[in-house]
C-alpha cells in the first residue's frame, strides 16, 4: 500500500527574502519518511504539480498517523552563508484517517497554512490531493523474476499494441542495475498514475493553467529494501528517487483499468463551482513586478491584463488631386495592416475632407511589418487609387496614459512606386497603446471593420446612468360642485382616475354616492423620473354603468415646482384646490383650446414629491443602491468597488443556425451606473480586459454582471433580441478589504429543457474601504432610508412601484445610443422574479428546514446527554449545570464566551471564495421538466386545459400538506389556550390547583434547590426512565382544540 500526496500549488505566501517575495518548497513527513519538492525562486504563488509517494508499512496503524506538510523558504538561493538553510512559511497537519482509499475518491482541496508558534508570521494556503494506492493499482517497485514473468504474461494477455516492448522491460528487471530497475518498474505505474492525476484534475480542479495540465507530473517514490533470501547477499546500494521517464515518442501505451469499484459520480453542483485563477494582474503582483507593469499599463488599469493595440486616427486631408475626368473627387481612406483593414466613410465631391475616425488593431492581428494608409476615390465600378502613406511598425511610437494624446501630423501622399505627389496631404496620428487609451471606447476595432455602421455602433463599450427617480404622492381628498356629464339626469357615483405616463390608478366611488360634493380620502404613489416631462392628469369620472365611465372634469398638473413641492424632510404638505376643466382629451387641455369656464367644479388634492424615499428598481435581497432620492440626504461614500471584466471561456454557440458562433458582451450594474463592454465578434473565448470603478455607499449591496449575445451586429432586424448567456452576483459584504478576487464564475441558463452551463466568466473584483468608522457604523443603521420605516409603504403597493420603476429605467436606457435594450435591463433587474415557481418554493422550504438543523442537532445532543450515551460527557454537563445554578451570574457570560469561541474556531474555516449561484440550493439540477415548463409559462397561462388541470391538482396536493402542518401548529396553540379557558372544566381545574401548589412550593423552596431538582430529574439515568410518555405530555395531548369545530 502506498500513500500519494499531490502538491499542486500555493497562494499568497508570506514574503521572506526582503524583496516582497520568497523561494518556497514543500516538505512532507510521514511515518519517518521525508520528501520534498523543487524550489520555486521568487514566487509567492508557486505551482509545483508534483506527487510524492510514501510506503505504508503497517496498514492497521495507518489511521492514527499524521501527515505533516510544511512550506519552507530556501534561504540558500539568496544567501549562501545563511546559518539556517530554510525559513518556516506555514504547515498543514492532516490525519491519515481522512485519506480516501483510491484516487477516484480524492478531490483537490485547499488548506490554510497554520502557524508553528505564537510569533510565526504565516499567510496563504496550499492545494493538496491525498489518496491511497493499493497494491493492485500499481506495479511492485522491485519485482522478482517470477513477478516480472507474471507481469509480462498479463501484458501479453492484454493484447494490443507492443508486447515485445513490455517483454523487453521485464527482461531489464532481471538485469540487476538499481537505477535501471527503478526506472523500468515505475514507468508503467507512472503512466497509470499520471493518467489518473490528469483525469481527476481536469474534472475536479480547474486551478491549473492549460500548459500545466499538459505537463506530466513528476512522481517520486521511496523504495524499501527487499527481504528475500536470495537478495540478502547483494551489496547494499542507495536508490535515489528519480522521475519516471516519458514513454518513447510515437508509441501509444494502453494501460488496463485497475480492479476495483467504478469512479464515483461527481457530486451535484460540482460542474457549476467557482474556479480561482491567478492571472498576471498588476494588482496581484509584488511591488517590483507592479512597478514594472506600471510602465505598460496605467495605474487605474491594474485589475486587468494589458492588451496591446495599434491606433490609427485619420483626421482629415487637403488639396487632394482629382482622378475622374469630371474633376469630382469622392475620397475615403483605407487603413490596411496585413489581412485586416478599416475603411472610412466617403465624402462626395470634397477635395478637403474631414473624417476624424480612429481604428484600433489588436496586437494579435499585427500580421505585417508595414502599415498602409491609402486614400482612394469612390467609383461605381472600381475605386481609384489617389495616394498612400507607409509606416514601419518598428518606428511607431508607444503611448501610455496619463500621457497627453498624440498630436496628429501632416503626411504627403505618395504613389505606388513611392514617389511623393505634388498635391495631396493627409493628417494622421499613429501610435501603439493599450485598452487604457482614451481612444479605445470610440475606436473601430480590427475584428469589426467589416460590419455596417448600424452594427458597428452596437459593439462599442459605453457607460450608462439610470434616470433619477422619485415617488409622487397623490392624495385625492374631495370635490365640490360636480355636475353630471349629461344634463337632466342625476349624478352617478364618481371616481377619480389619476394618470402619470403609463401609470393609472383609480379611487373607490366617493361617499356619499350621488352627491355633488363626494369625499374619497385615498392616497396613491407613482414613480416619476427627471426631468418630469410627463404631466399628472387627474380626471373625475362618472360611473354610469358597469364598465362605462364618463369624464366630467379634468385637471393637468406639471410635475415640477411650484406645482408639486419636493418633500425632502418628511414634513406635512399643504393641500390645494384645483379647478376642473371640461376638456375631454388630454391634448385639448394641454393646448388650452377651451378657455371658457362653463362651471366652477373643483377638486381637493395633496401633491408632493417624496424624495426622502429610495425608489426600488430591483429586489431588496440583491439591491445595489439604497440611497434616498434627495441629494442632500445621502451619506458619503465608504469605499470604492473595482471590477475587471477579463475574459470568458467555453461559451455556447448562440448563432449556430446562422453559421456564426457568439458575439458576446458583458453588462455590469451597481447603483445607478451601468457599464457595457465592447462586443467580441464570432468567438467562444472573448478577451475584454476592461476595468470599471464605482463609489460604495453601503457594503451590504450586490454587484450584478451578466453576459449577453449581441443580436444586432449582423442581419439586424426589428424582432432580433440580445440573448441571455448567464449572470453573476457578488455581495460586497462577503469580500475582504483590499483583496483582489480573480475567479472563473460559471454562467448558467435555466431553460424549459433544464439547467445548462453556458460558459465561464473571468472577473477580478476588489473592494477598498476609504472610511472604516463610517463603514462599521453602517451595520447599525437601517437598510433603507428612515422614511420607509416612519411612513411605510404597503408590500403590495411597493411591488407595483418596483415594477413601474423597472419599466421606466428600461424605457430610458433603451433610448440611449447604443441602446441598452429592454430585454437586457429586465434580465439585470429580475423583472420576473416575483412569479410563482414550484422549484423556488421547494428551495425556500429546504432553506427554512436547514435553519432548524442547528436546533435539531442540539436537541439530539441533549437527548444523548439525558440518556447517558456518553457517561463522561453527561457527568461534565452535570458539573457545569450545578456550577451555573450555584453561580447564576455566570450564565450570560458563559453563553457569550461560548459564542466568542465558536466564532474564533470557525474563522479557520471561513470561506475563501465569494459566494456564487448554488445549483444545489436552487434545486436547479434535480427539478422535474414539467415544473420548469410551468415556471417559464406566460401569465396568464398559454397551456391547454388538461395541463393546467394537472398542475392545479398538483398545487392542491402540495397546499394540502402545507394546510395540514399549519393546522397542527394551530392545534398546539389552541391547547395551550385551553389550559385556562375552562373549555374542559376538569382539565382546567386540575391545572389551576396544580398551579397553586407549584406557587406555594416555589415560594417556600429556594430557587436554586428547585433548579437543581428539576435539572437532575431531566438528566436522570435511563434506568430511572419509562418508555411511556410523561404525565405532562399526556395531559397536554388530552386538552381540547378547535379542530372539532371546523366544517
Amino acid at each position: 500500500m502506498k500513500l500519494a500526496v499531490e502538491i499542486s500549488d500555493a497562494s499568497d505566501l508570506a514574503p521572506k527574502d526582503g524583496a516582497a517575495s520568497c523561494n518556497p518548497y514543500v516538505e512532507v513527513d510521514f511515518d519517518g519518511q521525508r520528501q520534498r519538492t523543487a524550489t520555486k525562486p521568487a514566487d509567492r504563488n508557486p505551482y509545483w504539480n508534483q506527487t510524492l509517494v510514501f510506503d505504508v508499512g503497517d496498514p492497521a496503524r495507518f489511521p492514527s498517523l499524521p501527515i505533516d506538510v510544511s512550506v519552507l523558504h530556501d534561504r540558500r538561493l539568496t544567501d549562501h552563508n545563511a546559518l539556517r538553510p530554510h525559513t518556516f512559511l506555514g504547515r498543514v497537519r492532516i490525519n491519515a484517517s481522512s485519506v480516501p482509499n483510491s484516487p477516484h475518491e480524492a478531490v483537490l482541496q485547499r488548506y490554510p497554512l497554520e502557524k508553528r508558534g505564537l510569533f510565526s508570521r504565516v499567510s496563504g494556503d496550499i492545494a493538496l490531493r491525498i489518496y491511497l494506492i493499493n497494491d493492485h493499482q500499481g506495479s511492485n517497485p522491485i519485482p522478482t523474476n517470477n513477478g516480472a514473468a507474471a507481469a509480462a504474461t498479463a501484458a501479453a494477455d492484454m493484447g494490443g499494441g507492443a508486447p515485445n516492448h513490455q517483454q523487453q522491460q521485464q527482461q531489464e528487471f532481471a538485469g540487476g542495475e538499481p537505477e535501471r530497475i527503478l526506472r523500468s518498474a515505475f514507468a508503467a505505474a507512472e503512466s497509470s498514475a499520471a493518467a489518473q492525476v490528469q483525469q481527476q484534475q481536469g474534472k475536479m480542479s480547474h486551478d491549473h493553467h492549460e500548459e500545466q495540465q499538459q505537463q506530466r507530473p513528476r512522481i517520486f517514490r521511496s523504495v524499501p529494501t527487499s527481504s528475500a533470501p536470495d537478495q540478502q547477499q547483494q551489496p547494499r546500494r542507495t536508490l535515489h528517487a528519480v522521475a519516471a521517464p516519458p514513454p518513447p515518442p510515437g508509441q501509444t501505451v494502453v494501460m488496463p483499468r485497475p480492479a476495483g469499484p467504478p469512479p464515483a459520480a461527481p457530486a451535484p453542483g460540482s460542474a457549476f463551482g467557482l474556479v480561482e485563477t491567478k492571472p498576471p494582474l498588476p494588482a496581484k503582483m509584488g511591488p517590483r513586478a507592479a512597478a514594472a507593469a506600471a510602465a505598460k499599463i496605467a495605474s487605474t488599469y491594474d485589475m486587468v491584463e494589458p492588451m496591446s493595440y495599434l491606433y490609427v486616427t485619420v483626421v482629415k486631408a487637403r488639396d487632394l488631386p482629382t482622378m475622374d475626368i469630371s474633376g469630382a473627387l469622392d475620397p475615403f481612406v483605407e487603413v490596411k495592416l496585413g489581412n485586416f483593414k478599416g475603411v472610412t466613410k466617403y465624402l462626395e465631391k470634397n477635395p478637403n475632407p474631414v473624417w476624424r475616425q480612429t481604428f484600433a488593431f489588436s496586437g494579435e492581428h499585427l500580421q505585417s511589418n508595414l502599415l498602409e494608409v491609402a486614400v482612394k476615390d469612390k467609383d461605381m465600378i472600381k475605386d481609384d487609387f489617389v495616394g498612400r502613406v507607409l509606416f514601419d511598425m518598428t518606428d511607431i511610437p508607444s503611448r501610455v496614459p496619463p500621457d497627453s494624446p498624440l498630436a496628429p501630423q501632416w503626411y504627403r501622399l505618395a504613389d505606388r512606386s513611392g514617389e511623393k505627389l505634388r498635391h495631396g496631404e493627409i493628417m494622421l496620428a499613429v501610435w501603439k497603446g493599450t485598452q487604457a487609451d482614451e481612444a479605445f471606447p470610440e475606436a473601430w476595432h480590427s475584428d469589426a471593420h467589416s460590419l455596417p455602421l448600424e452594427g458597428l455602433a452596437n459593439t462599442r463599450s459605453k457607460v450608462y446612468y439610470s434616470p433619477k427617480l422619485a415617488y409622487l404622492k397623490v392624495v385625492a381628498i374631495a370635490a365640490q360642485d360636480v355636475i353630471p356629464a349629461e344634463k337632466g339626469r342625476p349624478l352617478a357615483p364618481t371616481i377619480v382616475k389619476i394618470q402619470l405616463g403609463g401609470q393609472i390608478r383609480r379611487t373607490r366611488p366617493g361617499q356619499p354616492q350621488g352627491s355633488m360634493n363626494p369625499v374619497w380620502n385615498e392616497e396613491f404613489m407613482f414613480v416619476a423620473g427627471e426631468p418630469f416631462d410627463e404631466p399628472l392628469v387627474v380626471t373625475v369620472e362618472e360611473r354610469v354603468a358597469a364598465g362605462r365611465d364618463e369624464p366630467v372634469g379634468r385637471v393637468i398638473i406639471p410635475v415640477a415646482a411650484p406645482y408639486v413641492p419636493r418633500n425632502d424632510l418628511a414634513k406635512s404638505v399643504d393641500s390645494k384646490w384645483f379647478n376642473l376643466s371640461r376638456a375631454m382629451s388630454v391634448d385639448e387641455a394641454a393646448a388650452n383650446k377651451q378657455h371658457e369656464k362653463t362651471f366652477a367644479s373643483k377638486i381637493h388634492l395633496r401633491l408632493s414629491l417624496e424624495t426622502a424615499y429610495h425608489v426600488l428598481d430591483e429586489s431588496t435581497h440583491y439591491a445595489s443602491d439604497l440611497q434616498p432620492s434627495a441629494k442632500k440626504l445621502r451619506k458619503g461614500s465608504v469605499g470604492i468597488l473595482e471590477l475587471g471584466i477579463l475574459s470568458a471561456r467555453n461559451l455556447v454557440p448562440m448563432k449556430a443556425k446562422e453559421g456564426r458562433l457568439t458575439d458576446p458582451y458583458c453588462v455590469a450594474k451597481y447603483g445607478a451606473k451601468w457599464v457595457r463592454t465592447r462586443t467580441a465578434l464570432n468567438t467562444l473565448a472573448p478577451q475584454w480586459n476592461e476595468q470599471y470603478t464605482w463609489e460604495v455607499f453601503d457594503p451590504c449591496t450586490v454587484l450584478t454582471v451578466a453576459a449577453f449575445d449581441n443580436g444586432h451586429v449582423v442581419n439586424v432586424g426589428e424582432g432580433s433580441k440580445d440573448q441571455r448567456i448567464g449572470k453573476v452576483r457578488v455581495r460586497l459584504s462577503t469580500l475582504e478589504i483590499d483583496r483582489v478576487y480573480t475567479h472563473f464564475y460559471p454562467l448558467m441558463a435555466l431553460t424549459p429543457s433544464g439547467l445548462k452551463k453556458t460558459g465561464e466568466l473571468h472577473l477580478a473584483v476588489r473592494f477598498t474601504c476609504t472610511a472604516w468608522a463610517n463603514m462599521l457604523g453602517m451595520y447599525g443603521k437601517p437598510l433603507l432610508p428612515k422614511m420607509h420605516y416612519t411612513h411605510p409603504i404597503s408590500v403590495l403597493q411597493l411591488d407595483y412601484l418596483r415594477f413601474q420603476a423597472m419599466q421606466m429605467v428600461a424605457a430610458r436606457l433603451s433610448r440611449a445610443e447604443p441602446p441598452l435594450r429592454r430585454e437586457v435591463v429586465e434580465y439585470m433587474l429580475d423583472v420576473d422574479s416575483h412569479m410563482f415557481s414550484l422549484r423556488r418554493s421547494k428551495a425556500n422550504f429546504y432553506r427554512i428546514t436547514s435553519l432548524f438543523s442547528g436546533a435539531v442537532a442540539v436537541a439530539k445532543w441533549m437527548d444523548g446527554i439525558c440518556k447517558w450515551k456518553n457517561p463522561l460527557t453527561t457527568i461534565l454537563v452535570h458539573i457545569l449545570f450545578l456550577i451555573l445554578v450555584c453561580y447564576p451570574e455566570l450564565i450570560l457570560p458563559t453563553v457569550f464566551l461560548y459564542l466568542f469561541m465558536i466564532g474564533l474556531w470557525n474563522y479557520r474555516r471561513r470561506p475563501r471564495k465569494p459566494p456564487h449561484m448554488d445549483t444545489v440550493l436552487s434545486h436547479a439540477e434535480t427539478v422535474h421538466p414539467d415544473e420548469l415548463d410551468e415556471e417559464f409559462d406566460t401569465f396568464p397561462t398559454s397551456k391547454p386545459g388538461d395541463v393546467v388541470r394537472m398542475r392545479y391538482d398538483r398545487l392542491r396536493s402540495v397546499a394540502g400538506r402545507v394546510q395540514t402542518v399549519v393546522g397542527d401548529l394551530a392545534t398546539q396553540g389552541e391547547r395551550a389556550q385551553a389550559l385556562l379557558s375552562w373549555r374542559d372544566p376538569r382539565a382546567t381545574a386540575i391545572f389551576v390547583m396544580l398551579a397553586l401548589v407549584v406557587a406555594v412550593v416555589l415560594y417556600v423552596t429556594p430557587f436554586q434547590v428547585v433548579a437543581v431538582v428539576a435539572g437532575l430529574y431531566l438528566l436522570r439515568h435511563p434506568r430511572f426512565r419509562s418508555k411511556q410518555p410523561s404525565v405532562p405530555f399526556n395531559f397536554y395531548k388530552r386538552l381540547p382544540a378547535k379542530t372539532d369545530m371546523l366544517l
